[in-house]
């Protein structure tokens, strides 16, 4: 958290509720004419990663939804547990041919035809 966050958060933050991951919701302070035109944000338990934000708490930090979720997710059977975001890690994916995985690729089977200027160009009238 930056200062600045820290004391925006302090000064004008009234606290609103946390998730199952123990990221702190807030929203500004006082009341305001149209609820979409008041601040809301996180302050990230542990590294500040966007994907750990859950669906309802999404909605409601992006005024979607006037109401604060009620109660804790309960994940349906199809849902996987989070993932942290792996790009730029060692253990990103790369396809094959990706130079960090030997640099090499299978070789094209036929199906494409390179471009060239000359091949087939049409002139509109």
């Amino acid at each position: 958290m930056t200062f600045g966050t820290m004391l925006f958060t302090r000064f004008k933050g009234e606290r609103v509720g946390e998730d199952d991951q123990g990221n702190v919701y807030y929203q500004e302070r006082g009341t305001f004419a149209d609820w979409r035109r008041q601040r809301r944000w996180v302050i990230y338990k542990g590294e500040a990663e966007a994907t750990r934000v859950p669906p309802q708490w999404h909605a409601w930090l992006h005024k979607l939804d006037e109401k604060l979720p009620s109660e804790p997710h309960k994940p349906h059977a199809w849902e996987k547990p989070h993932q942290p975001n792996l790009t730029a890690t060692v253990a990103a994916y790369r396809p094959p041919g990706h130079q960090l995985r030997g640099g090499t690729r299978a070789r094209a089977t036929g199906d494409y035809e390179a471009w060239s200027p000359d091949a087939g160009s049409r002139t509109q009238a």
